[in-house]
């Protein structure tokens, strides 16, 4: 094997509250993403570009569907000893708990990563939108000489509140740490040295290097550094390396975005139907894998769609679409009208003697049913909307809650997996 055998091992997260409903029934990496990919492929998609093809996935909630993807997604041939692989939380001689934190995940698994003999790990994040050449993540790691490596993006004051900032030297060494400073506190000495502003170009208002929670560590450095019972990189970790150790920062210039919460997960996905995305899903070079559904080509019955991303094996007809998402085999009848909706599809489509017996029960079939309008929403995989229903063009109206087959959040309706929206009905 090379003497570079890095192992990226991906944080697949909590819980995800910040993402409920959406998690209520799979785990944050596996929530469904730009209408046919899932969170996961993200980072997965960034490592194999990069040719790091051994790569771990640690997860502990509703893990199910995340083991399905993957097994159905990823699969590498004998000969280059690549893989993807879940980790899920579980009971062992030396430890009977869950995960406790980011730090805790990686070190329960610290039996799983040595027989591979990595000479380095790579931490990524399983809820961040971006597009990294990890192989020069790495080969900024090597060249400095470092033990930790950041990866690290510029920001103003006003958006270095809720993040964590990185005081660096002008050589990029860091040398300094502040978590989530808010808005009120005096953090002017962080700012970026001037020296390393105009060396690499920085925009002057962005002068704040935040931590992207990505990481290189050199291998012993990471066992090292988790030899004790600190639970979280952030928070512990990594402030306890930068004191001890040659802590780098990689300065990432492209886009990122952290997509945790229902808002930002919403807006990053209608982003991408826009004129020009942030997301460039269209780059050669950095291509996003996911699973292959050999699935029909979309097919629109007089259609009026603007602005919008259509997956695989949908029917649409008559209908009037904007700013909006459509996921795989979604199935939407005549007169809708769809404005800043994210529609995440369906695993299956009924068949003809299903959607008779459904109209015979007064059942809606899977999908939109026909003159229904809908607008600022998100609507989980499977769901049933009925006939002449309005969601969401009352905006001002909403609050948000649970309201059982919906949950508002930011005033955005999200409807749930498997959820009957009954004919008629106005939310």
């Amino acid at each position: 094997m090379s003497k570079e055998n890095p192992l990226a091992i991906i944080l697949g997260g909590g819980q995800g509250t910040r993402l409920y409903p959406l998690t209520e029934q799979r785990s944050k990496p596996a929530v469904t993403f730009g209408g046919k990919y899932r969170l996961v492929d993200i980072p997965i998609s960034n490592c194999i570009n990069a040719g790091f093809n051994r790569i771990f996935v640690l997860t502990q909630f509703n893990s199910a569907s995340l083991h399905t993807h993957i097994n159905a997604t990823y699969k590498f041939d004998q000969f280059n000893g690549g893989f993807v692989e879940i980790l899920a939380a579980e009971q062992t001689p030396n430890s009977s708990s869950w995960f406790n934190g980011t730090a805790d995940a990686v070190r329960k698994n610290l039996a799983h990563y040595h027989p591979l003999n990595p000479s380095h790990y790579i931490i990524l994040s399983g809820d961040q939108l971006y597009q990294m050449d990890l192989g020069d993540f790495l080969a900024s790691h090597r060249s400095h000489h470092a033990e930790v490596s950041i990866a690290t993006t510029c920001v103003t004051r006003e958006n270095a509140n809720d993040l964590g900032i990185l005081k660096i030297d002008s050589s990029g060494k860091v040398i300094g740490f502040l978590e989530k400073p808010g808005a009120s506190r005096d953090i002017s000495d962080m700012a970026i040295p001037p020296e390393y502003i105009e060396k690499h170009n920085l925009n002057p208002e962005c002068n704040y290097l935040a931590s992207m929670g990505m990481y290189i560590f050199t291998r012993g450095i990471l066992e090292d550094a988790l030899d004790n019972d600190k639970l979280d990189f952030g928070k512990e970790v990594i402030p306890h390396a930068i004191e001890t150790l040659h802590v780098n920062a990689y300065l990432y210039n492209g886009y990122w975005e952290d997509i945790g919460t229902i808002k930002s997960f919403y807006e990053a996905n209608l982003n991408l139907a826009a004129d020009l995305p942030s997301f460039d899903m269209y780059d050669a070079t950095h291509p996003l894998y996911t699973r292959m559904l050999n699935l029909g080509s979309s097919k629109f019955n007089n259609c009026h769609i603007t602005n919008t991303l259509t997956a695989e094996g949908s029917i649409i007809s008559d209908s009037k679409i904007s700013n909006s998402i459509i996921g795989v085999r979604s199935i939407i009848d005549a007169g809708v009208v769809l404005t800043g909706v994210l529609m995440m599809g369906a695993d299956f489509y009924e068949s003809i003697d299903q959607i008779h017996e459904n109209e015979q029960h007064l059942v809606p079939h899977v999908g939109i049913g026909a003159n229904t309008h809908i607008n600022r929403s998100i609507i989980d995989k499977n769901a049933r909307i009925g006939r002449n229903c309005s969601i969401g063009l009352q905006p001002n109206n909403l609050q948000d809650g649970d309201y059982g087959s919906y949950v508002i959040k930011d005033k955005i309706i999200v409807i749930r997996k498997n959820a009957l929206i009954p004919d008629n009905t106005i939310i």
